[in-house]
């Protein structure tokens, strides 16, 4: 038997697609970890001006300042997810929406870890630099990094139920909007209502953090850490019990499209901020030219 040379083999490709796929999920955990500095620097920035005695914005009722920072901070959310990166990751800002999008079966698990992590990286950069951009005011104990606190006469078990219902309710309203006949094209506003009514119905009780991201950077900077594990975990057991609900009600919603050789952006993602919040892509979207 003769041996072929070795120019003339078959060309193996067997890694390529793989290297392709990782680089994407690499891109898309970049854009999570931009988004999540931006919305850190601004939430610690907007209670620095409110809550600062100094400030020229300083209200001092907390709970209207909690009602305007809800507002604020639901308003800045929305506008996140519509931006260039929000539209290619899907704009989660949250490991807990990561987790229940998974959960919900639209968004692949291989990417939950970088996302994730970059969430959670993008909350500590994003504290450092309104430290650095502020200085010594975002350290004050009436600010304090913008880190969640519950109530004095709220114990661990309330703080830890609250969260985590909070943030259920939000995953029901995601599944509710997503199941919803174009229901897609309202998401981002949806969230952003649906977090603003959290932040002023718990801000002043549990904190109304329902994201582990908003509190792991300003609690470690500010060392207040005695509570933090209630923060990290409850948003996410909250997440999973609300993905859980919404398969118990069986709502029906249209399949996820991938993206090509799970490599290069469907022509279908452009312009979308959609729960596919997977790929960016909204589901039964007209395609178009234009790279997502």
């Amino acid at each position: 038997m003769t041996r072929r040379p070795a120019h003339d083999l078959p060309e193996i490709t067997v890694g390529t697609r793989p290297s392709v796929a990782q680089r994407l999920s690499l891109a898309r955990a970049a854009d999570e970890f931009v988004l999540a500095t931006v919305m850190l620097f601004i939430a610690v920035t907007a209670v620095r001006w409110l809550r600062d005695p100094d400030s020229a914005l300083y209200v001092a009722d907390l709970d209207v300042a909690i009602a305007v920072i809800g507002a604020f901070s639901g308003a800045v959310l929305t506008a996140l997810i519509l931006t260039a990166p929000g539209r290619r990751s899907g704009g989660h800002m949250n490991p807990a929406v990561t987790v229940s999008l998974w959960l919900m079966g639209a968004f692949p698990g291989r990417r939950v870890l970088p996302y994730v992590l970059a969430q959670l990286a993008g909350s500590a950069a994003g504290s450092g630099l309104a430290r650095l951009v502020w200085g010594r005011p975002v350290a004050l104990p009436s600010v304090g990094y913008a880190a969640i606190r519950p109530a004095p006469n709220w114990q661990p078990v309330s703080v830890f139920l609250a969260e985590a219902g909070g943030m259920a309710a939000i995953v029901l309203v995601v599944g509710f909007v997503v199941a919803r006949s174009h229901g897609t094209r309202l998401l981002p506003y949806a969230v952003g209502l649906s977090v603003a009514l959290v932040i002023a119905l718990l801000g002043t009780r549990s904190g109304g953090s329902v994201n582990p991201a908003r509190q792991l950077g300003p609690a470690v900077l500010a060392g207040q850490t005695e509570d933090l594990w209630i923060y990290l975990v409850a948003p996410v057991l909250g997440a999973a019990l609300g993905a859980r609900l919404d398969r118990l009600l069986g709502r029906r919603r249209p399949p996820v499209r991938v993206a090509r050789a799970e490599g290069s952006p469907s022509p279908a993602s452009a312009g979308s901020s959609a729960p596919d919040l997977a790929q960016g892509h909204a589901p039964h979207q007209k395609q178009t030219s234009a790279p997502g």
